[in-house]
């Protein structure tokens, strides 16, 4: 067998297995999307979608983590991004000239300007993914350009999570602090947020999510960038005697990581 057919059997079975395994996932999200609200309560129904939205997470750090080499425990900072943006959306579904109540209680009159862009429902989507991923980026640069990796990457992650953590909490007058930003007596699009076609939604998109995300994930780790990241997992320094920089690529897959994380949050 020449190494030119040898090459085409390899790709050939690559993309059968692909194929087999797209089937497999489109037909597992069937089972979840058709038959689990049969046969499930509502109650469950609403703690599967949650266990959907954490599974969006795992791919995210999978990402990182697993593909990288980089253990991240500060995820929860853009799952929390995510998930405020898409609150202070639905906070403001009120009739023109009103703010949310929890406002008036710390003698806040106006809304305060970085609510203003919420109100439309695009900009919230791109904040979703956007503003995780600008943060996780920020963050990641500024620790891989000064090759910061191993069990000091994930204790920096975790002190970030803190300090971000007690931040919010201290913003009684902006995001309600400590109380956050309930929604379930919230709508959207007419309907009230914690009713059961809402939850329904919100659950089948959920479905949706993980779907994409896998298939981004899997997209981004079956060529070159995926090998590389492989590489950088195994042996940074080598890739980096080979000429590559492992910074710009990790501060990548570190924003990407942060996105899929907001849209889990969300």
């Amino acid at each position: 067998m020449t190494y030119v057919s040898r090459t085409q059997a390899i790709k050939k079975q690559r993309r059968r297995k692909l194929i087999i395994e797209i089937v497999a996932i489109v037909a597992i999200a069937l089972v979840f999307a058709l038959l689990m609200p049969a046969i499930l309560p509502d109650f469950r129904l609403k703690l599967l979608g949650r266990f959907l939205s954490l599974s969006i997470v795992a791919i995210g750090i999978d990402l990182i983590w697993g593909y990288t080499g980089l253990l991240s425990l500060g995820h929860g900072i853009f799952f929390a991004l995510g998930g405020y943006a898409f609150a202070m959306h639905l906070k403001l579904q009120l009739p023109e000239g009103e703010i949310p109540e929890f406002f008036t209680l710390y003698g806040v009159k106006e809304l305060p300007f970085f609510w203003q862009p919420f109100y439309s429902f695009p900009f919230t989507l791109i904040a979703i993914v956007l503003i995780p991923s600008i943060v996780a980026g920020l963050l990641g640069y500024l620790v891989f350009r000064n090759r910061i990796k191993g069990v000091y990457f994930s204790i920096l992650t975790q002190a970030a999570l803190l300090v971000l953590f007690n931040f919010f909490n201290g913003q009684q007058k902006l995001i309600n602090g400590t109380n956050g930003l309930k929604t379930d007596t919230e709508t959207l699009f007419g309907m009230l947020v914690s009713s059961k076609q809402a939850q329904l939604a919100f659950y089948e998109i959920s479905i949706l999510c993980v779907v994409l995300i896998y298939l981004l994930c899997r997209w981004l780790t079956s060529g070159r960038f995926g090998r590389l990241l492989i590489a950088i997992r195994d042996d940074e320094n080598r890739v980096r005697f080979s000429g590559y920089d492992p910074t710009g690529f990790k501060v990548l897959v570190f924003a990407v990581s942060g996105g899929i994380a907001g849209v889990a949050g969300a």
